[in-house]
């Protein structure tokens, strides 16, 4: 059963991932937000099985990949499901509109990005529990500690104000596009590792 959580987890998260993905270029706002929720669901799942599956000397980094990893999940189901119900099915002032629409580049979406930078957080500690028997898993485990850089770019481009409400979208579509290839073969990888993990 453990073995099938941590496959499914991950299959989940790799349709979620490619869900996300066409909702941001056909520009399906509420499509990317639903697919964003199910993306930490599984994520969180994942860590945990990461976290089980772990040696024991590992077990350590595991716990703390789960840590951050629901933190992340917090953030970005309070930040989306805010934008799925309260956003979208609300008249609200302008100034309400500022502070809790995605779009406006203002508080959710720099929640967005600390939740973000939280899941960087979690992969590298998660990297650190994957043993390097295998070539598939040293793939996997550099892939989710180099993941881990993006912590310092979520957390610090929000103070620095670099994305604006007037900032041309296309960007943020290319850098969340690349994103997503970059992070899919992390799912269907994990779906592999635990795959092998005999119960």
């Amino acid at each position: 059963m453990n073995r099938k959580i941590g496959i499914y987890s991950s299959v989940i998260n790799l349709v979620a991932i490619i869900s996300f993905s066409i909702s941001m270029l056909f520009r399906f706002n509420y499509g990317s937000y639903f697919s964003s929720m199910f993306i930490a669901f599984s994520f969180v799942v994942m860590t945990c099985c990461y976290a089980y599956v772990a040696e024991q000397k590992y077990k350590l980094a595991g716990c703390i990949s789960v840590a951050f990893a629901s933190i992340y999940a917090t953030i970005i189901l309070l930040v989306y499901f805010a934008q799925l119900t309260t956003v979208r099915l609300n008249e609200l002032t302008p100034q309400a509109i500022i502070l809790l629409d995605f779009q406006q580049c203002s508080l959710m979406f720099h929640y967005d990005l600390l939740g973000y930078a939280l899941m960087a957080l979690s992969t590298f500690f998660a990297g650190l529990t994957i043993p390097t028997y295998t070539k598939t898993n040293k793939w996997l485990k550099h892939l989710l500690m180099v993941h881990g850089v993006f912590f310092i770019s979520c957390l610090i481009m929000p103070m620095l104000g670099v994305f604006q409400a007037n900032s041309p979208t296309w960007i943020g579509i290319i850098i969340l596009e690349i994103w997503c290839v970059y992070f899919c073969p992390i799912s269907i990888l994990s779906s592999l590792y635990f795959s092998k993990y005999k119960e």
